[in-house]
């Protein structure tokens, strides 16, 4: 009669997926404040150059033209 071999342990992943939905939220964030600084000219704003304005200096910081 063969020898019984305990159970192995099933494997666990690398990445949770809680940090997963995290670290994927967080590039989201970044990605939507990336644009912001960048590239938007108050098309999301809707409130003319009001956004333009507030990241007119982070814009320059970055080498981004504006004007």
């Amino acid at each position: 009669m063969p020898k019984a071999h305990p159970a192995q342990p099933l494997a666990t992943p690398a990445v949770s997926p809680r940090l997963l939905g995290t670290a994927l939220a967080v590039v989201a964030v970044m990605l939507l404040l990336s644009y912001l600084v960048a590239f938007d000219q108050g098309a999301v704003s809707q409130s003319g150059t009001w956004l333009h304005e507030l990241m007119h200096d982070g814009r320059h910081l970055l080498g981004v033209p504006c004007h």
